[in-house]
């Protein structure tokens, strides 16, 4: 039996998902969380809403987890980035090819933002986070590798981020992003 697919911006499932792979959400945000939710223009990152949606789902996770990191300021502990995206910066991609085609330079902020994982870049500079960054395409690749960085104490804590922007017209951008570790089994005394 397989799982069913997990949609971006569906936290009931991804905590579904995470709890299947035996990790614990700290905290989590998803986007669209009110009707007039507006995201926040990146420094840097232009004509695309796939980063700064990263960039803010990501920062609501950070920002909720447990009142300790209500800031950007240095983590305790490793949290790496694992950032899982179906299909990417789809804005930036098309309008890349487009340049690329008419045989024109490409810009060189357009060049860099159609690779997925430059925000987690971003993220991680801004948050202070120290661990390992990932780009993958499943939601359950992305769970498997945030538990691997977790086991082989590459981090303490993973945050996974789900973003997909609307590929046909009726559809809308999400995304949503989790705070995970594992927790580590109680030492139990007694002889």
């Amino acid at each position: 039996m397989t799982a069913a697919p997990v949609t971006s911006g569906d936290l009931t499932a991804l905590r579904a998902a995470a709890a299947a792979a035996g990790l614990t959400v700290l905290s989590s945000a998803s986007w669209q969380e009110e009707e007039d939710d507006e995201v926040t223009p990146l420094a840097g990152f232009i004509d695309s809403n796939f980063s700064p949606l990263v960039a803010e789902v990501a920062g609501r996770a950070l920002r909720n987890r447990a009142g300790r990191l209500a800031q950007p300021q240095a983590a305790a502990g490793l949290t790496a980035i694992v950032l899982v995206t179906a299909l990417g910066d789809i804005t930036s991609a098309t309008r890349v090819a487009t340049v690329v085609d008419a045989g024109t330079r490409v810009p060189p902020l357009q060049f860099f933002q159609c690779v997925p994982n430059a925000v987690a870049g971003y993220l991680a500079a801004k948050w202070h986070l120290a661990g390992p960054v990932a780009c993958v395409s499943g939601t359950s690749a992305g769970l498997d590798v945030a538990a691997l960085l977790i086991d082989d104490g590459d981090a303490d804590d993973v945050l996974v981020v789900r973003a997909d922007l609307a590929a046909d017209a009726g559809q809308r951008d999400r995304a949503a992003a989790m705070l995970v570790t594992r927790l580590k089994p109680s030492a139990e005394g007694g002889s």
